[in-house]
C-alpha cells in the first residue's frame, strides 16, 4: 500500500520557492502578507491537500478550542447523555471534545487528567471514579490555569463549579412512594460512601423512613451493591433473611436494580406484589424489562447542556461568578409497574 505523506507548510514553501514562515503567516491570515501572496499560498495548499494542525495553530494564538471530559463509563446511558448534552452546545460554539474514561480507577483518572493538561484544553469536565482517593490531580488542573467543572460525583471540599442532582430529595421521594404503595420493609442497596452521591441517596432513604415513622433495620442496608452482579448477590442475601424485605431501593444504579429483578424472577417472587423494585438513573432498558422498573431520571442531557453553558457564560468569560458555583438539576421519579403494588 502506498504511504501518503501528510503535506506540511514546508512542502508548500518548497513548491512556491518561499520560506516556511511566510507560508505559516499567510495560512493564519497575517495582515503583513499581501492578498496576492495569500491567495497563491491558499490555492497551493488546497492543491496539495494541506490540513492545518489546529492544535498547534491554537497554541500559537494562545488558545485551544477544546474541552476535555472525564467520565467513569462512556457506555452508561447517564454519562453518554451528559456528553451528548455538552457536545450539543460546544459544537455550535466551534469547540471540540476530548472524551476520556476512568473505568472507575483512580489511577486511570489521574492519567486522564494529566493527558488533558498536556493537550492544553480550555476546560476539564469530570465526574470522579468510584475509586476516588484525594483531589491533588484536580487541584493541578486549576494550578495550570485550566477551568474545572465537576458534575454528578464531585470532590465536595474543592471550590470549583459543580453541576449536580438533588440526590437526597429524589431518594426521599422514591422511598416515600414505596411506603405509600404499602411496602413496609424497604431494603437499601448503597454505593461506595466515599462518593457524595451515594451518601446523599442514603440520607434520602433514611429521611423517608423517619418521616413515615419506620424504624431503620441495619440488616436491610447492603454496602457497595452498585453493579448488576453485586445487586444480584445482595438480593440473594436479603431474601434469605428470616424476615426478608418486601421492597428494594437500588440507589446505586438501574444495573443494580436489574440484578434484583433477575434474582426475583429466578426465585419466582412476584414483582411488584411480593417485592417492589426501584432503581436510579433511568437507563433505557428499564422501560422494557418485565415488569418495567421504577427509577429516577437525572435529566442527564440537560445536565450536559448546563455544564457547557456554564463554561461559556461564566467560566469561559475569564471572570469568576459572584453567584453560587453549585447548580442543582432536579431529578424526576419515574413510577412504573415494579413498585405499583396498589394498582396490581
Amino acid at each position: 500500500m502506498k504511504n501518503h505523506k501528510r503535506t506540511t507548510i514546508y512542502d508548500i514553501a518548497k513548491k512556491l520557492n518561499l520560506n516556511a514562515s511566510s507560508v505559516s503567516r499567510a495560512l493564519n491570515n497575517d495582515s503583513n502578507i499581501s492578498e496576492v501572496t495569500k491567495k497563491l499560498i491558499l490555492d497551493t495548499a488546497r492543491e496539495l491537500n494541506y490540513k492545518q494542525n489546529s492544535l498547534a495553530s491554537n497554541l500559537r494564538r494562545g488558545h485551544n478550542r477544546t474541552i476535555g471530559v472525564i467520565v467513569p463509563h462512556i457506555n452508561q446511558n447517564f454519562f453518554a447523555n451528559v456528553i451528548a448534552g455538552i457536545e450539543e452546545v460546544t459544537y455550535k460554539k466551534g469547540y471540540s471534545l476530548i472524551i476520556c474514561q476512568s473505568n472507575e480507577s483512580y489511577e486511570r483518572e489521574v492519567d486522564c487528567v494529566n493527558t488533558l493538561i498536556n493537550q492544553h484544553v480550555n476546560c476539564i469536565v469530570i465526574s470522579v471514579s468510584a475509586d476516588f482517593k484525594e483531589d491533588t490531580h484536580l487541584k493541578s488542573i486549576v494550578e495550570h490555569g485550566i477551568k474545572l467543572i465537576q458534575f454528578d460525583r464531585v470532590a465536595d471540599n474543592l471550590d470549583t463549579y459543580k453541576v449536580v442532582n438533588n440526590n437526597e430529595q429524589a431518594s426521599m421521594e422514591a422511598v416515600s412512594h414505596m411506603i405509600k404503595e404499602g411496602y413496609k420493609r424497604i431494603a437499601l442497596l448503597e454505593g461506595p460512601q466515599n462518593l457524595n452521591i451515594f451518601r446523599q441517596r442514603k440520607s434520602g432513604y433514611l429521611a423517608a423512613l423517619k418521616k413515615h415513622g419506620i424504624a431503620v433495620i441495619p440488616e436491610l442496608i447492603i454496602e457497595n451493591a452498585w453493579t448488576k452482579e453485586l445487586g444480584a448477590a445482595a438480593t440473594r442475601k436479603l431474601l434469605s433473611l428470616t424476615q426478608p424485605p418486601d421492597a428494594i431501593f437500588a440507589s446505586t444504579s438501574d444495573f443494580s436494580a436489574l440484578g434484583v429483578l433477575e434474582i426475583a424472577t429466578k426465585m419466582n417472587i412476584p414483582v411488584p406484589e411480593t417485592l417492589g423494585i426501584c432503581g436510579y438513573s433511568n437507563e433505557a432498558f428499564t422501560e422494557i424489562t418485565s415488569p418495567a422498573i421504577t427509577t429516577i431520571d437525572q435529566h442527564s442531557i440537560t445536565m450536559g447542556q448546563t455544564i457547557a453553558n456554564l463554561y461559556f457564560d461564566e467560566a469561559g468569560s475569564g471572570t469568576e461568578s459572584l453567584g453560587n458555583k453549585v447548580i442543582n438539576i432536579q431529578p424526576e421519579l419515574i413510577i412504573r409497574k415494579s413498585t405499583s403494588k396498589c394498582n396490581v
